[in-house]
């Protein structure tokens, strides 16, 4: 998927748990699929997760995950992950690497939402909860990369995705979005939470409604418009207004958000293909088909 993986196998995975964690040398062990961008994850029993970075660059989310997902979890409405142990680094594999408690449930990807209304409730409160958590003044959370920064840093490697799909994309659209974000007032409100990467990857579903929210190596502070493009990742567009309506998304942050879809999936369909990693290119042209419908349907 990335020239700069490591590769991680069943095998390594054990020898660092029986080694670190002997109480938990015996339980069965297996990989989680589909794979995820930067980590790998390994189910461990019934009730626990193993979860290794298989690139340099994803070691500080992890990091940052256990240090805010326990402070932050009891304050939100849906289920997240929480951090139990720390592995070091052994037997070949260089960095620490994580055991968490296992969530119950499928991805929003295989397990559609039985009522998008609800959904889009439900995930507007949890957005809502997290903005609510109180920053601290004194020790804000590192940032990984743009998630939360103001849209037009994200100038040049937009026109650059644009550029290289232009045989692919609707060049005059896409633009029009994008150019509509970058003139869009700027967040000036204090900086709120954000997960920074909300999608159906991200959110797992039981019994048809999102029950849990996972992956939150791009959390930090700032502007909430990335996590409002969730809306176009997730949403019809009569959930989408009802997401909107629950959250009171003002213009300027709606058109940010639409810049988000257009960063975000440009962003991967540049990046990826059908044979790196078929689910997020998949889904990166789907973001872009409820971006810019071509039929009557007309676009939120």
């Amino acid at each position: 998927m990335h020239p700069d993986e490591l590769e991680i196998d069943v095998a390594l995975v054990r020898r660092l748990v029986a080694a670190q964690f002997p109480d938990w040398a015996e339980l069965p062990l297996e990989p989680v699929f589909p794979r995820g961008t930067d980590n790998r994850l390994f189910r461990l029993g019934a009730e626990l997760v193993v979860r290794l970075p298989c690139r340099e660059g994803t070691v500080k989310t992890l990091e940052k995950e256990r240090d805010w997902l326990p402070w932050l979890a009891p304050h939100l409405p849906l289920d997240v992950p929480v951090p139990l142990a720390v592995g070091s680094p052994a037997d070949g594999y260089p960095w620490t690497w994580s055991v968490y408690t296992w969530l119950e449930g499928e991805s929003a990807i295989s397990s559609p939402l039985e009522d998008p209304d609800a959904a889009a409730t439900d995930l507007a409160a949890f957005i809502k909860a997290l903005q609510g958590i109180d920053v601290p003044a004194t020790r804000a959370p590192a940032k990984r990369t743009s998630r939360g920064a103001p849209v037009a840093g994200l100038d040049a490697s937009v026109r650059e995705s644009i550029a290289a799909l232009g045989h692919e994309i609707d060049v005059a659209r896409v633009t029009a979005v994008w150019e509509a974000a970058l003139e869009a007032s700027v967040w000036e409100q204090p900086p709120v939470w954000v997960h920074g990467d909300l999608d159906a990857r991200n959110l797992l579903v039981r019994r048809g409604r999102i029950a849990a929210v996972v992956d939150f190596g791009c959390l930090g502070i700032g502007d909430p418009a990335c996590d409002v493009a969730v809306a176009w990742k997730l949403f019809p567009p009569e959930a989408r207004g009802r997401f909107r309506e629950a959250l009171s998304i003002d213009d300027a942050t709606w058109a940010r958000a639409r810049g988000w879809i257009v960063y975000q999936s440009l962003g991967a369909l540049a990046y990826y293909t059908l044979e790196t990693n078929p689910s997020l290119f998949s889904e990166a042209k789907r973001w872009l088909r409820e971006l810019l419908p071509t039929g009557p349907r007309r676009c939120a």
